[in-house]
């Protein structure tokens, strides 16, 4: 599947917040009061850790089953297409040497009847290729947005499981540096597929 096919599926979408585990901010400094503090007294709130995580859409594409499958459907249209058009390239390819090697002997309203077929097979064939490719990215859009949409809730879920203040985007993010401690992809696809699996059930 081409790259840039595949990026006009909006990745940003997943790039959410995924937890109010917000940072809490500081308790208030208490009213003066003696150096001890009296025994028993809560201590001040410390701020809460504000994890954050990323992902690589494209990796879950290219790893999950559900991504997978959808790659593989798309092959499975690809080919077809590509039977089709190679059976018009063999047709015009004969057509062509029919006119080079026989055009000299057939009379004027034969050879410009032939060429004429010629020419109008060649156009229909361009304009075959041309629908066939729109319709190629369409129907790659339509699954790799349903993949991205369920790949959205599986990461929300794992996000609040773990306590991720926020979960981007790895591409759109433009993350220069992230520990791999911070990658939740691997995980990510293993909870979507469990999920996927679960529900063939």
């Amino acid at each position: 599947m081409k790259a840039a096919v595949v990026s006009v599926v909006a990745l940003a979408t997943v790039a959410m917040l995924v937890s109010g585990t917000a940072a809490q901010a500081p308790a208030p400094a208490p009213a003066p009061a003696p150096a001890a503090a009296a025994p028993g007294a809560p201590a001040p709130t410390a701020p809460a850790s504000t994890k954050i995580g990323y992902i690589d859409v494209q990796r879950v594409l290219a790893r999950s089953a559900a991504g997978v499958a959808a790659r593989e459907q798309l092959e499975k249209e690809r080919a077809t297409i590509q039977k089709d058009m190679d059976g018009r390239r063999v047709e015009l390819e004969k057509l062509r040497d029919e006119l080079e090697k026989k055009g000299a002997l057939m009379t004027p309203d034969a050879r410009r009847e032939k060429q004429e077929q010629f020419e109008r097979k060649r156009r229909d064939a361009a304009r075959a290729a041309d629908d066939y490719q729109k319709e190629l990215e369409k129907k790659e859009g339509v699954l790799l947005q349903k993949v991205l949409q369920e790949v959205g809730g599986v990461i929300e879920k794992v996000g609040k499981e773990k306590n991720y203040y926020m979960i981007v985007e790895k591409r759109n993010a433009g993350v220069l540096y992230a520990s791999n401690d911070a990658d939740l992809t691997d995980e990510v696809i293993r909870a979507y597929d469990r999920d996927a699996g679960g529900k063939k059930k």
